[in-house]
């Protein structure tokens, strides 16, 4: 389960997509870019299996609609 999910955009003109994401993740802090695309890029280590990386993603998705595209 992701905890404490931050987001912030990666310009100074906030219209222009693309986003620096953080959260937690089993007490381990990680940190990436969300592009427009949904494509993540992790900006700091991870050690996510495979399925786990799935879920994380999915979770991540599911936040940025909501916090981003659902509020426009």
């Amino acid at each position: 389960m992701i905890q404490h999910f931050q987001y912030k955009s990666l310009y100074k003109n906030q219209q222009l997509p693309g986003w620096y994401i953080s959260f937690y993740h089993q007490k381990e802090k990680h940190e990436g870019v969300y592009h427009p695309d949904g494509k993540i890029e992790w900006t700091s280590s991870y050690s996510f299996d495979t399925e786990t990386e799935k879920n994380v993603k999915k979770q991540i998705h599911e936040l940025m609609l909501y916090h981003v595209y659902d509020n426009r």
